[in-house]
């Protein structure tokens, strides 16, 4: 078998990696994606953010050939993904959410075999295992059965089969679900790596921190539709100013504090008065210095001060009218119960 050629993409600021028109697809009475729109420039990470259940893989499927969809039109680098399918898979690799290697097989011989089927010769394959395994830092455990590999490992190593082609277009699909702070981070360097490297990547997760923290532009998807896109300071900025928040040393006069922010602020404030904190709407960042000099006017003492934009999880909140992180928990281990496995 002869190793497919690859077009070779150039990104730049007139290329689209991804063009996604209406995308609609239909399981019995669940319309699971419903009219998607998708913009993705050649170059960037791109991520997709919703809760469990919301329609992200069901349009990365769709995207990358393993799902016809039911209305709607794509293309991966102007070419048509179910006129053009066999040019789109030579563009593309696939993560999904779950490991697809063998866990009987070392790392090693599991690049390997992914090698050899895209139609590698077996010194290139051997060859091209060694570079990935040392490029995701997992050299040391080459020769390890993969039964015997952590889950963030794992995670590495999939990725690591997926880039055996050099795609110039990555659909990374909720590549951290289960791994640990640390290893996530590592996930979050390499995946920053390649796109330095020239990559473009589609990333969806339920992670707002994963989002915040890669993500160029952000569309938000719930039950099947993006509900909103931009980069993050737009989605931020999208659902009102940034917010001040006081921590007041004495609770006896958070109540004087409170009316003294109403009024050089003019907005209203919310109080907690288990930890002794004011919170209120901040437009203008500039009064904060007019506010301290009232306070201390007042002889009130702070034990806090700040100033914060809004959460990915507000923005969430605010356009769907739920929590993604209680809703992911409760979905999570709602799956648990029923099925034993999580689903």
């Amino acid at each position: 078998m002869e190793f497919l050629n690859k077009k070779v993409i150039t990104p730049d600021s007139g290329d689209w990696a991804v063009e996604a028109r209406g995308l609609v697809k239909v399981f019995g009475d669940n319309r699971a994606v419903d009219g998607v729109d998708l913009n993705v420039r050649a170059g960037s990470i791109y991520g997709v953010l919703g809760p469990n259940g919301a329609g992200k893989t069901t349009t990365i499927r769709m995207l990358a050939t393993l799902l016809r969809a039911d209305a709607g039109s794509a293309k991966i680098f102007g070419h048509d993904v179910i006129k053009e399918a066999q040019i789109v898979r030579q563009l593309i690799g696939v993560t999904g959410q779950y490991a697809s290697v063998d866990e009987s097989l070392s790392a090693t011989e599991n690049l390997v075999i992914f090698s050899r089927l895209l139609g590698l010769g077996r010194r290139e394959s051997k060859r091209k295992a060694a570079e990935l395994l040392e490029e995701f830092g997992l050299t040391e455990a080459a020769k390890r059965p993969l039964k015997n590999f952590s889950g963030g490992m794992r995670r590495r190593l999939d990725l690591a089969a997926s880039l055996i082609a050099q795609p110039p277009l990555i659909f990374l699909d909720e590549p951290t679900t289960g791994l640990d702070p640390r290893t996530r981070n590592q996930m979050w360097d390499t995946i920053r790596r390649l796109v330095k490297n020239g990559s473009t990547v589609l990333l969806t997760t339920q992670y707002l921190q994963e989002a915040d923290e890669l993500a160029d532009r952000i569309a938000v998807i719930d039950h099947g539709r993006v509900v909103a896109e931009g980069t993050v300071d737009e989605l931020k900025a999208s659902v009102g100013s940034s917010s001040l928040h006081l921590t007041i040393q004495n609770p006896g006069e958070i109540e004087t504090a409170r009316l003294t922010v109403e009024r050089l602020l003019n907005v209203q404030s919310k109080i907690s008065r288990e930890d002794g904190k004011i919170t209120a709407p901040m437009a203008d960042a500039d009064k904060v210095t007019d506010l301290l000099i009232a306070l201390r006017e007042t002889d009130i003492q702070l034990a806090e001060l700040s100033v914060q934009k809004p959460t990915l999880d507000e923005v969430f909140l605010t356009i769907t009218g739920n929590d993604i992180e209680k809703e992911n928990y409760e979905m999570s281990h709602e799956s648990i119960k029923v099925g034993e496995v999580r689903v």
